[in-house]
C-alpha cells in the first residue's frame, strides 16, 4: 500500500504531491519571519476560514485549552515562532527521524509543520517595530497607521486602530504576526513517519508504512492524545490487517481520529485509507468560496464533513511560511481543531458524540442530506461548539452500515457474523372452542353366513345340474332300451 501526505492533491503518486508543493515554493510563497509580508496583515488576514466558518465565534467559549492533539505526519518543527511551547511531546516511528518527532523527514518534510500550525499555531510578537497589524504585502502602510513624518493620529484614530488590533483574529494568539490555529490553546504531540517517494526512496531504516501507522496511533493514544490528525492518504480504500488493532485501540480509548479524504489533482477519484476506516472522520475539501473543490478533494461515501482546502497559509520549518497551499491535508487539521474546541468545552462527551456534534451542525450543501462530495455538509465551528442540542450516544458516522472498528473486525476479519435476531413471537390469539373428535367407524368382522351362503349356492346349483344330467341320461337309456326290445319282438 502506498501512503503519502496529501497537500495540493496527491494520492496516486507521492512524487506528484512533492512536485506540486515544490512548485508553489519555487514561485516565491515562502516568506521569512520578521519581514513586512510576514506580519499579521499578510499571514493572519489570509486565514479567511477563521471568521467565515465560525471559528472566531467559537473562541468566545473555548480555544482548546487542556486538549492534546497528535499530528501523525512527516514531523513538526516545534521551534517555529508560532509553535514554540505548543509541541509538548513526540516520537519517531520510522527509525529515520528525530526521537522527539520534531524534524521533518520523507518526501515532503515540511508537511507536518504546515498541518500543525493550522491546528494550534499561536502566532508571535514581531521582532522589531510592527509597522501595522494589517500591512499590505508591499509594505505600504494601511490607512489606520500614520505615514512616516506625518502628524500623530488623533485620539479617535488611535482608538479605531486599537480596536482593529484587538479584533478576534489578531488577539487570538501571542501576537499579531504569524499563523493562529483553530485551537490555539491546545497542545500537540509530534509523531513522525517516513513517507517516501521518487526523490527520497524507501525508508532508510527499513520500517514499512504498514508498521509505522499502527505504531504511531498506539503511541499517540498511550501518550494522552484525545484527537489524532492524519493528513495522509493511500491508493486504496482498504487497509492492511496490521492497522486494525491500533485503530480499535484508539476507539476503545475514546480518541477522535480525523483524516484527509485525498485530492483529485493527484489523480484520486475516491477516498483512500485511513479516511475510509470505520469511526474515522474523513474530511473533503472546499474552495475559497465554500464550494466543493474540483482539485483539492475527492469523492466517496466515507466523507463525513467538508472544510476549506484552497488558498491556505501555514508555517514551514525554519521560521518560514507558505502563503498559498491547497489540499485536504489542510482541511483535516481545521476539523481536528474544531474537535479540540468541542473536547475542551464538553469534556464528558465521548469521541462519537464529538463527531456527532460536528456532522449534526454542518451546513447542508449539494444534494439534500448526506452525499459523496460534502458528506453531511460544510463545517460550522460556531454551531458545533455552541449549538444547544441533544447529542445521541450512538454513532451517526458510518459508511455501508459499519460504524466502528469493533464491528468491522467482528464481521470481516474473524468471519463471525452476528446471528440474526430471533423471530418475534406471534401475537397471542384467543383459544378456539374444542371440537369433538369425529367417530371413525370400525370395520366389522365378516359374519359366518357371508362365507357359507355362497358355497351353499354353488354346490346347490351344481347338484341340481348333476341331477338333471343324470335324469336325462336315465331317460335316454330307457328310451334306447325300450326301442331295442320292440325291434327284437318284430324280428321274432
Amino acid at each position: 500500500m502506498t501512503v503519502r501526505p496529501v497537500p495540493s492533491g496527491a494520492l496516486v503518486s507521492r512524487s506528484i504531491a512533492a512536485v506540486v508543493l515544490a512548485a508553489g515554493l519555487a514561485a516565491g510563497v515562502i516568506i521569512p519571519v520578521g519581514s513586512a509580508a510576514a506580519h499579521g496583515g499578510e499571514i493572519r488576514e489570509r486565514e479567511y476560514w477563521l471568521e467565515d466558518y465560525g471559528i472566531t465565534e467559537a473562541w468566545e467559549d473555548t480555544k482548546g485549552a487542556g486538549v492534546t492533539v497528535a499530528v501523525i505526519d512527516s514531523g513538526v518543527d516545534g521551534s517555529h515562532p508560532d509553535l514554540e511551547g505548543v509541541v509538548t511531546g513526540g516520537t519517531d516511528v520510522s527509525g529515520a527521524g528525530a526521537p522527539n518527532g520534531q524534524r521533518g523527514i520523507g518526501e515532503v518534510p515540511e508537511h507536518g509543520t504546515l498541518v500543525a500550525s493550522l491546528i494550534a499555531g499561536r502566532g508571535h510578537e514581531p521582532e522589531g517595530p510592527d509597522p501595522s497589524p494589517s500591512a499590505s504585502p508591499s509594505g505600504t502602510p494601511s490607512p489606520s497607521v500614520a505615514p512616516s513624518g506625518s502628524a500623530p493620529p488623533s485620539s479617535a484614530e488611535a482608538e479605531a486602530s486599537a480596536e482593529a488590533e484587538e479584533s478576534a483574529v489578531t488577539a487570538a494568539g501571542r501576537g499579531p504576526d504569524g499563523v493562529v490555529g483553530v485551537a490555539p490553546e491546545s497542545e500537540l504531540l509530534a509523531v513522525s513517519l517516513w513517507i517516501g517517494g521518487e526523490s527520497t526512496g524507501a525508508n532508510p531504516a527499513g520500517v514499512s508504512i504498514d508498521e509505522q501507522i499502527p505504531n504511531a496511533v498506539r503511541w499517540a493514544v498511550d501518550n494522552g492524545a484525545s484527537v489524532i490528525n492524519m493528513s495522509l492518504g493511500s491508493t486504496s480504500p482498504t487497509w492492511p490487517e496490521s492497522w486494525d488493532e491500533a485503530f480499535l485501540y484508539a476507539e476503545q480509548n475514546d480518541v477522535v481520529i480525523v483524516a484527509a479524504a485525498g485530492n483529485r489533482a493527484g489523480g484520486s477519484v475516491q477516498v483512500g485509507a485511513p479516511a475510509t476506516m470505520p469511526g474515522v472522520l474523513a474530511v473533503g475539501g472546499l474552495d475559497a468560496e465554500g464550494a466543493a473543490s474540483r482539485e483539492s478533494s475527492s469523492e466517496g461515501i466515507s466523507i463525513g464533513i467538508a472544510a476549506p482546502a484552497e488558498n491556505l497559509v501555514g508555517a514551514l520549518p525554519g521560521g518560514l511560511y507558505a502563503s498559498k497551499w491547497s489540499g485536504t491535508s489542510g482541511a483535516a487539521p481545521l476539523v481536528s481543531g474544531v474537535a479540540a474546541l468541542i473536547r475542551a468545552k464538553y469534556p464528558d462527551l465521548t469521541a462519537p458524540q464529538v463527531i456527532n456534534r460536528i456532522i449534526m451542525t454542518a451546513r447542508d450543501a449539494g444534494i439534500p442530506g448526506k452525499d459523496t462530495i460534502y458528506g453531511h455538509g460544510i463545517l460550522d465551528a460556531a454551531a458545533a461548539v455552541n449549538a444547544d442540542l441533544t447529542v445521541p450516544e450512538e454513532r451517526l458516522l458510518g459508511a455501508g452500515g459499519v460504524v466502528s472498528m469493533a464491528q468491522y473486525i467482528e464481521t470481516y476479519r474473524r468471519g463471525e457474523v452476528a446471528p440474526p435476531p430471533p423471530p418475534e413471537p406471534a401475537p397471542a390469539e384467543e383459544p378456539l372452542p374444542d371440537i369433538p373428535e369425529p367417530t371413525v367407524p370400525a370395520a366389522a368382522e365378516r359374519a359366518s353366513a357371508a362365507t357359507s351362503v355362497p358355497a351353499f349356492i354353488v354346490f346347490g346349483f351344481g347338484g341340481l345340474i348333476l341331477c338333471i344330467l343324470l335324469g336325462g341320461t336315465y331317460q335316454v337309456i330307457r328310451v334306447y332300451r325300450k326301442g331295442g326290445a320292440e325291434t327284437d319282438g318284430d324280428n321274432s
